[in-house]
């Protein structure tokens, strides 16, 4: 049944898709929507995420030597997934605590950093553009406020 790498990610995402929408159906409802309802995005990519891995656990694909060598993570870049993933939970970390404006702006520019871009300027800018303009963006124009953390607006 599990032969080929295909067949065993499709089936762990069939899993985590089922686990995904049994989780969206416990989502509460509003009585004052009509048309679309909170749980209706996530609904839909649970189903999406269902059909796309039922595509994957038929499809056929051989197993070649090739490709078993282009799995094979190097213990360097082993090293950086796991230092984007600490750097990640630390950003999830402290989130509501620091704010979103503080927290982005130093996980990109820590990201950067760690993943070798050596113009400081250049990524401190576009940190803190990108950071700015999506706070704005959401707390202003779409009225979905963003944790604000220690900044006092």
């Amino acid at each position: 049944m599990f032969q080929t790498v295909n067949r065993k990610i499709g089936f762990v995402l069939i899993l985590f898709s089922i686990f995904f929408l049994v989780l969206c159906y416990q989502l509460p409802t509003f009585p004052f929507v009509i048309p679309v309802d909170a749980d209706l995005v996530p609904k839909l990519l649970g189903f999406l995420l269902m059909f796309l891995s039922i595509v994957l656990f038929f499809s056929k694909d051989g197993d070649t030597e090739e490709q078993r060598k282009k799995r094979k993570i190097e213990k360097k870049e082993l090293y950086v997934l796991l230092g984007v993933l600490f750097q990640l939970l630390v950003y999830i970390l402290f989130f509501e605590f620091l704010g979103f404006l503080m927290m982005t702006t130093a996980f990109i520019i820590s990201c950067s950093i760690f993943l070798g871009y050596k113009k400081w300027t250049t990524v401190i800018v576009t940190a803190v553009v990108f950071s700015v303009s999506i706070y704005l963006l959401f707390n202003y124009v779409l009225a979905v406020n963003l944790p604000s953390g220690i900044l006092p607006f």
